[in-house]
C-alpha cells in the first residue's frame, strides 16, 4: 500500500519536477538525429595573406568541423588556385599541413587545384604535397561554377 501511495504521489509530482529541471545546455547538447540533410559542398581556397599558414590550418579547421557537425554526411570538394597552391608547396615541408591534408583525404575530402595557376607557377602535380593528374582542373574558378550548376553550396572562408 505504501508503494502505492509513493507510486502515485511520484506519478502527480514528476511533471513539477521535470519542469523545474534546466533545459539542455546548447552547447553540450547532441546534434538532433536529422538535423542536417545530406550536403554537397566546394570551398575556395585562395589563400589568405598576410599569413598564408595561418589560413591554411583556419581552413583545414573549419572543414573537419563541417564534417564533424555533419556527422560526414557531406561531400566536400576543396578548389584551389591563385595563392592557395601554396597550401600544397608548404605541406611538402610542414609535416603539420601535411598530416591535416591527409586526415581530410582520409575522410574523403577531395582536392582540385586550377591548371591555370600551376602553369603560371611553372609547377607540375608532382612539385605538390599528395597532387595527382587527377586531382587538377582546368579552371578554378570555372570548376567552382560548374560544380555550383551541380546543386553544390559556395563557401569561401
Amino acid at each position: 500500500m505504501v508503494r502505492l501511495l509513493l507510486l502515485v504521489l511520484a506519478l502527480c509530482f514528476a511533471p513539477q519536477i521535470a519542469s523545474a529541471a534546466p533545459a539542455d545546455d546548447p552547447m553540450t547538447a547532441p546534434v538532433p538525429a536529422g538535423y542536417y540533410a545530406f550536403q554537397k559542398v566546394v570551398y575556395q581556397n585562395d589563400s589568405g595573406p598576410p599569413d598564408d599558414h595561418a589560413y591554411f590550418e583556419r581552413l583545414m579547421r573549419h572543414i573537419g568541423a563541417h564534417l564533424e557537425a555533419t556527422g560526414g554526411k557531406v561531400e566536400i570538394r576543396v578548389v584551389s588556385f591563385a595563392s592557395g597552391v601554396k597550401l600544397f608547396q608548404m605541406a611538402k615541408t610542414d609535416p603539420g599541413l601535411a598530416a591535416g591534408l591527409d586526415k581530410l583525404r582520409a575522410r574523403g575530402v577531395r582536392f582540385q587545384l586550377c591548371r591555370n595557376t600551376l602553369k603560371g607557377m611553372g609547377v607540375r602535380p608532382e612539385d605538390l604535397y599528395g597532387v595527382q593528374g587527377a586531382d587538377v582542373v582546368p579552371s578554378g574558378v570555372a570548376e567552382i561554377a560548374r560544380l555550383q550548376g551541380q546543386g553544390f553550396v559556395y563557401l569561401h572562408p
